[in-house]
């Protein structure tokens, strides 16, 4: 929750927030919204006055003057009230746009700041679902609400007015049929609600199925599996226009209905209202007061669907304000991080399983400031997992501590300021060289770009470092991408990095180049590096090798003597030369 400056407290998981704090814009459409409906009162009026007009002028009783008059004045009028309603209406789109950015932005923040393993649980389509679509039809739903208030609402009453005061009795034999419609509405709700929910689902599993189809493409192509995925993204596709129709059919076709049922109560007036005309009914009417009721009932039945069928959008946006609500919540304002001073990193008999899957277990290490400790084993030995565990996703058996703070103790704004985390896959955005090495930070990019051997071919591009390198580092080739990142991750130092692979697309010459001023650069850091080259391991004080579960921590010599795997691994790689700065 945050303080208005009204002195009142916004909640993001509350709707009647939104609306209290957009109260200007509510005024203008209160203002404008109550002369337009009112004003709409005179039309049947109108109406009636010129067909007795026009009665009376062919009788001979009236000339076409008063007519005249009669147009301009209902001219007027309509115009008066079209203004009004265009100031309404004006308001209502600005008040919902104002919603709309609102919730998207606490509900983008919100996305941002739940760990990593949270948002691929639950899929980038239903995240991209909730974010987009949810929020949209949320915000159609109070602007529809907000809209209907008046256009419908005060337009209703004002027409039940009109047909009391010149008929009470025809007027409640006619409106019997009304609430029907509301009834029905109501009895819908669930149908309605189900219909929405399922589509929603649909919409999230259809968009996690496109993002798959387009991101790996070239791999389903090479490898001849594009039929397969075709089936089952054309399977997500049938299901999605199958919840989409029945959504619509809910949606769409309920309201004709409700509009029947509202003007039954025609028949009674074309009966007696007829007797009233001719002086045998409850009351004495002309042409005038017999027109103008039809039309006040005609335009009351034609708002009261529009209820029937704002019910049913309600609805709708009630089963997307569930799916998002949890995430509602505002966050609290970032604080620049406060980056530690580097300190020891213990790591105590730690373990760690996906629920009954156990991927490693009694790993103990103390590493000092200045230590590059390796991380290798077999592929799939959880060299990646070990490293992700630093980042708190999932809870972790034993323990791990920095300095004499346990690690899944800190908050994740603490833990961002501890630990700097490089994947094996390189994120990088759409975006120049220079903004995806300082993400917004005032620095000179060029001594890191320097530091990943990157400075001479990013200045060698056409735009330097200023060539945008395409979504997901599209132009750059697998090394230069790797480089990126890790000067990314050097520009925002950290006193315990994870380096997740970093040297596996680069040439031997390169990583030897990267791996000294690395070396130089960690002087004051605790590194992790995960890699399955082992050219600079017996550069390193400590090294952890992993298979089937078990961990081993010795230096190198160690292991080569004690773990035939590693020794193995070390050798088909360097034919059994030690690295000559070693000797």
């Amino acid at each position: 929750m945050i303080h208005m400056k009204d002195k009142k407290v916004f909640y993001p998981d509350r709707i009647g927030s939104y609306f209290r704090v957009e109260w200007l814009s509510l005024t203008f459409v209160t203002l404008s919204g109550l002369l337009s409906n009112v004003g709409l009162l005179a039309a049947p009026w109108f109406e009636g006055w010129l067909v007795q007009c026009l009665a009376d002028i062919l009788g001979g009783n009236e000339t076409a003057a008063k007519m005249a008059m009669l147009v301009l004045l209902y001219l007027a009028v309509t115009l008066t009230v079209q203004a009004a309603r265009f100031v309404k209406r004006f308001y209502v789109r600005r008040f919902a746009n104002n919603i709309n950015r609102r919730m998207k932005g606490i509900l983008y923040a919100n996305l941002l700041r739940q760990n990593r393993g949270s948002l691929e649980k639950e899929g980038a389509g239903e995240l991209m679902t909730k974010a987009i679509s949810d929020v949209d039809d949320c915000v159609e739903g109070m602007r529809k609400f907000t809209t209907e208030v008046f256009d419908t609402g005060v337009a209703l009453i004002g027409y039940a007015v009109m047909l009391f005061i010149y008929d009470r009795r025809l007027a409640l034999l006619c409106l019997i049929f009304t609430p029907v419609s509301y009834f029905c509405a109501a009895r819908m709700k669930k149908p309605v609600q189900r219909a929405g929910a399922a589509y929603k689902k649909a919409a999230g599993a259809l968009s996690t199925a496109t993002l798959d189809r387009a991101e790996n493409a070239v791999t389903y192509r090479i490898y001849g599996c594009e039929d397969t995925r075709a089936e089952r993204y054309e399977d997500a596709l049938k299901n999605y226009e199958k919840t989409a129709v029945r959504s619509n059919v809910w949606q769409s076709a309920l309201p004709p209905l409700y509009l029947v049922a509202s003007e039954a109560g025609v028949l009674f007036i074309l009966w007696f209202g007829a007797k009233n005309v001719l002086g045998t009914g409850w009351n004495v009417w002309d042409i005038a007061a017999f027109t103008t009721f039809l039309s006040c009932f005609t335009k009351l039945t034609v708002k009261s669907s529009k209820v029937a069928k704002l019910f049913n959008s309600v609805q709708k946006a009630e089963v997307s304000w569930k799916r998002i609500r949890p995430l509602m919540k505002m966050p609290e304002p970032l604080k620049a991080p406060e980056i530690p001073r580097p300190d020891d990193v213990t790591l105590d008999d730690l373990s760690f399983s996906y629920g009954d899957e156990p991927i490693f277990s009694g790993l103990s290490l103390t590493a000092h400031p200045g230590d590059i400790i390796g991380v290798t084993g077999p592929v799939a030995c959880g060299k990646s997992t070990f490293g992700r565990v630093f980042l708190c996703e999932e809870p972790y058996g034993g323990s791990v501590r920095f300095g004499k703070k346990e690690l899944s103790a800190l908050t994740p704004r603490e833990i961002a300021a501890t630990v700097g985390y490089l994947g094996h896959d390189p994120e990088l955005s759409a975006d120049t060289l220079q903004n995806n090495v300082l993400c917004g930070s005032e620095q000179d990019p060029m001594r890191y770009l320097a530091a990943t051997a990157l400075k001479d071919e990013a200045l060698a591009m056409e735009n330097g470092i200023d060539t945008v390198i395409g979504s997901s580092g599209t132009r750059l080739s697998g090394g230069q991408a790797q480089r990126l990142a890790l000067a990314r991750t050097l520009a925002h130092p950290r006193p315990v990095l994870i380096l997740d692979d970093p040297f596996s697309a680069l040439d031997r010459k390169t990583e030897d180049a990267v791996f000294e001023n690395l070396q130089e650069y960690a002087k004051d850091k605790v590194v992790f590096l995960i890699s399955h080259r082992l050219y600079h391991f017996p550069l390193m004080r400590r090294i952890i090798f992993m298979e089937d579960g078990k961990t081993t921590v010795g230096t190198h010599d160690e292991l080569l003597a004690s773990v035939p795997a590693y020794r193995r691994l070390y050798e088909s790689q360097t034919g059994g030369e030690q690295n000559e700065e070693k000797k």
